[in-house]
């Protein structure tokens, strides 16, 4: 306990960034926290309700919340953030303490009312419950004791002695736990009539043991076709048929329309509800956003005509770029920057695990061989770097060569043929680009790579060449390109600049249309995390392409500005203002929340500003719960604001929780459910669980189908209908087996990573015993099917995974960034591999199959099939463990079976 006064305030640096500095002086002899935040203000320390702690962009905040209002006191360390919520917990209970001292007498009525509550073993009990019960009583030991912030631990031995046994309940986490867990099992048994006919269908044991658990936080992790709305639906007909809630009382929200429309069905169903009958709230967050600030201000906020429009962002945040680029020659300059010299995140080599791994993420499918990366000149290059030489130079109208031969002598006086990177006809120069380190040293996968590069040196050296150098050392401090330019000007070789449109035609719109994601992702973080300049700034700091991340840090804050300077203007607001104006309503206690009992879909989609707003309901009306459930496998929402840490750390953000697994799947078989299980938890920081399948399993209903695609050929379209003529004609020889009066056709999904790889751009065709329909991954997730066919299983920019969504970019304003490489598409891929109940095929590129195969491969042993498109086994190669084996042709006629990947792989038979 403080034993003395103390002041607390942010680290010095982050002095520098806050708008508002603050600090906080607690005296262990007054009944309040001094904050000073402005104006000096005093925090009664018996009505704070909740002290919680926030990990932001830079630094860590400490959340206070009392009644009708929150303070946040941001800028600290891990470490100091830990230390002040002690101090302030431990201020809170030195109050309590008095409290219980000074109404010690009056204990007998506490003790009733504890004795009575466990009793019966009528209810499951959470601390909210007891200090609900509690709170009813007179006497200042019973509020004491309801206090949510109440810590056995903290309260004086001397006092608790005096507590009778009952206390337990409160002093003693161990003893309400063991009470709940005698509950659980014998409340299952009392309504094990009702959970038998719950909406038609009987729940399982893990089903009916979450409708029961009602702690003051809950987290119900369901798997694929785990029947989690089945779950929400029995949760609230429960706590209704038993009393614990009235309908009013309960919210559900839901993560989209869709979703709310179907919750309300369900659970009408369930209640038998007339129309237009009252039940519980379901909503989304946005509506539910409209509707508190209504209610506060007497009239619905207008909403922007934009935010509506499903492409009416992505045309404001052109027409803003458009602008500012018109008017502001700098932002005009960094954009153009960003999209011709800087499009994709340069990663150092040694930030991957192998040098394939590295292959891959600069690949790109319309390169061939060891030069993977094409640029604005058409030329296909071998880095990053290289792109970014080649893109300057081809803007500048520089004239140059790419890797023309020279020849020169070896150590030993004998000719020999070097193909250096970059020459200059111009004036006869040359032009090495080193991948060497500030201590010109190479990365550890180039082997033999310094020493190859210093035999260059001296050649050049020796037959008097001239030749300039550029490094990665450069790169990754940012005067690459402008110590090349410096160089190339000494020599007599001047810029001149390509007009803007020339640029403009050039530019890939894929390139475009990335970064207009991400900044639309952006500015939502931005405004509602108040985000400043020099916070991004400083961020960029901490990413692997600096270079890159200052200059996007610029050019979003700017947009950003005109973003909110157009809102205002218009005294309009977007989706993002419509959550966070209603936090604040809630949280100056301008509005109060009726329910007591809230429930969140789809948790695993969750945002920072959702989870506040969620928080701010909680918090704001006393005793109440909340109750999320998601899949954290199936999190794929990153790019559009989500935040998969808010789920997997749970408890650290909502406070005590019980953690609940739904893991009987009704949906894949167990083959699939098992290999798709295993690799999405190749993740370490995704949660575990043992999923079972209500389905057996189907051997080698998993198969790959190698196929050779040239790009922009009909390869892909002809194999994939091939195979659905091949799966029409099995369903229709099985069709007594599944065919059913209301069943007439088996559902198939065709499944593409993006639109531009599904080669059927409207409907897909029609065959008589397969229902057919082709939509993206993403579209997919929550839909099922009996087959699915994934289209283009391959590596490159539009494969899988695919090198676009992943952009490190993103970790500007996403406070916690995944450390697993391609965390979020390996969970994509995982929904795309659970949509069907009876088999999956993966069609793959021969040359550059998807890295996942591979680990497919691995996992499902044997139940993976590799085979034709007709259905003939083909078989894998043992030399690599990547390709395939497929037919090649010997010069005199003859055949033989080759590596799909040669000449990467040199495997034959």
């Amino acid at each position: 306990m403080l034993s003395r006064s103390k002041t607390w305030k942010p680290g010095l640096w982050a002095r520098l960034f806050l708008p508002s500095p603050w600090k906080l002086t607690l005296d262990p002899k007054l009944p309040d926290l001094l904050l000073t935040q402005g104006e000096p203000r005093r925090l009664p320390c018996l009505e704070i309700q909740a002290v919680t702690t926030v990990q932001g962009l830079l630094w860590h905040t400490l959340e206070i919340r009392s009644a009708g209002r929150t303070d946040r006191l941001a800028g600290l360390s891990a470490a100091k953030v830990a230390l002040l919520q002690q101090a302030v917990l431990n201020a809170v209970n030195g109050q309590l303490a008095v409290a219980l001292a000074q109404d010690i007498d009056n204990l007998s009525q506490v003790d009733a009312t504890l004795q009575a509550l466990t009793a019966q073993q009528s209810r499951y009990l959470a601390n909210a419950d007891v200090s609900q019960a509690l709170s009813r009583l007179p006497g200042t030991v019973a509020r004491a004791l309801a206090h949510p912030l109440l810590d056995q631990r903290r309260i004086p031995e001397a006092l608790r002695l005096r507590f009778p046994r009952s206390f337990e309940l409160i002093t003693n986490p161990n003893l309400r736990h063991r009470y709940n867990e005698q509950f659980v099992p014998l409340e299952m048994q009392r309504y094990r009539a009702f959970f038998d006919r719950l909406a038609g269908h009987s729940l399982t044991d893990e089903q009916r043991e979450a409708c029961i658990r009602l702690e003051d936080n809950n987290l119900l992790v369901a798997s694929a076709g785990s029947g989690k709305t089945a779950t929400m639906v029995g949760k609230v007909a429960y706590v209704l048929e038993k009393g614990l809630y009235r309908p009013e009382e309960i919210l559900i929200l839901a993560y989209n329309s869709d979703a709310a429309r179907e919750l309300r069905e369900r659970l009408a169903q369930q209640l038998r509800l007339q129309e237009g009958e009252a039940g519980c709230q379901v909503a989304t967050f946005h509506a539910l956003g409209r509707t508190i600030i209504e209610n506060v201000t007497g009239k619905p906020p207008q909403l922007a005509n934009w935010a509506e429009n499903p492409g009416g962002e992505a045309q404001v945040i052109s027409g803003i770029i458009r602008q500012l680029s018109a008017d502001n020659a700098r932002f005009a300059d960094i954009w153009q920057q960003l999209l011709t010299l800087y499009p994709q995140a340069d990663r150092p080599v040694s930030t991957f695990g192998s040098l394939e791994e590295y292959q891959r993420y600069i690949s790109d499918r319309r390169s061939g061989g060891d030069r993977q990366v094409s640029t604005l000149s058409g030329l296909t290059v071998r880095s990053f770097q290289e792109r970014s030489i080649v893109n300057w130079l081809w803007i500048n109208r520089i004239t140059f060569d790419y890797e023309r031969q020279l020849q020169v002598a070896d150590a030993d006086g004998q000719p020999r043929f070097i193909h250096p990177d970059f020459h200059y006809p111009q004036v006869g120069l040359w032009h090495e680009h080193y991948a060497l380190d500030k201590n010109g040293k190479a990365p550890p996968a180039f082997v033999d790579y310094l020493k190859h590069a210093n035999l260059k040196r001296e050649a050049f050296k020796q037959a008097g060449i001239p030749c300039i150098e550029t490094t990665s050392a450069m790169a990754e401090n940012g005067t690459l390109l402008p110590h090349l330019e410096a160089l190339l000007r000494a020599l007599g070789i001047m810029p001149d600049p390509r007009p803007p449109e020339e640029r403009d035609a050039a530019i890939r719109d894929k390139d475009i249309h990335r970064f207009h994601h991400l900044v639309s992702v952006c500015i939502r973080h931005i405004r509602s995390g108040n985000l400043t300049r020099e916070m991004l700034l400083k961020r960029a700091e901490s990413l692997q392409d600096k270079t890159r991340a200052r200059l996007f840090a610029e050019a979003v804050w700017l947009i950003t500005e005109a973003w909110t300077a157009k809102l205002n203007q218009q005294q309009h607001i977007d989706f993002d203002s419509m959550i966070g104006d209603a936090v604040t309503l809630l949280e100056t206690g301008r509005w109060q929340s009726p329910w007591a009992l809230i429930l969140v879909d789809e948790f695993q989609d969750i945002s920072e500003p959702r989870a506040r707003l969620i928080k701010a309901l909680k918090y704001q009306k006393p005793y109440s719960k909340v109750f999320a459930v998601g899949d954290d496998w199936q999190s794929i929402y990153r790019f559009a604001g989500s935040d998969i840490t808010i789920f997997t750390e749970f408890e650290a953000d909502f406070g005590s929780s019980w953690l609940g697994r739904l893991q009987q799947s009704y949906r894949c078989n167990q083959v699939i459910t098992d290999a798709a299980a295993a690799f999405v938890q190749r993740n370490p920081a995704q949660i575990g669980k043992q999923v079972r399948s209500a389905r057996p399993g189907i051997a080698r209903s998993l198969r790959v189908i190698p196929l050779d695609i040239q790009w922009g050929d009909s390869t892909l379209k002809d194999a994939c209908l091939a195979l659905l003529q091949r799966l029409n004609a099995f369903a229709a020889s099985i069709a007594g087996k599944w065919q059913t009066a209301e069943k007439r056709q088996l559902q198939v999904l065709i499944l593409s990573r993006y639109n531009r790889v599904n080669p059927w751009k409207g409907e897909p065709p029609s065959f008589s015993h397969l229902a057919l329909r082709s939509m993206t991954f993403h579209r997919a997730k929550g839909l099922e099917a009996d087959y699915s066919v994934l289209l283009d299983v391959s590596e490159g920019d539009y494969g899988v995974p695919s090198r676009i969504e992943d952009d490190e970019l993103l970790n500007l304003v996403i406070p916690q960034p995944e450390t697993f490489a391609y965390a979020e598409e390996r969970r994509l891929f995982y929904v795309a591999l659970t949509r069907a109940s009876r088999g999956v095929w993966l069609l793959a590129d021969q040359k550059k199959p998807s890295v996942y195969l591979q680990e497919l491969r691995e996992i499902a042993g044997e139940d993976l099939h590799v085979e034709s498109v007709e259905g003939q086994p083909v078989a894998g190669c043992k030399r690599c463990g990547q390709g395939f084996m497929v037919p090649k042709t010997r010069r005199d006629g003859g055949s033989f079976t080759a590596c799909s990947r040669y000449p990467e792989c040199k495997g034959s038979s």
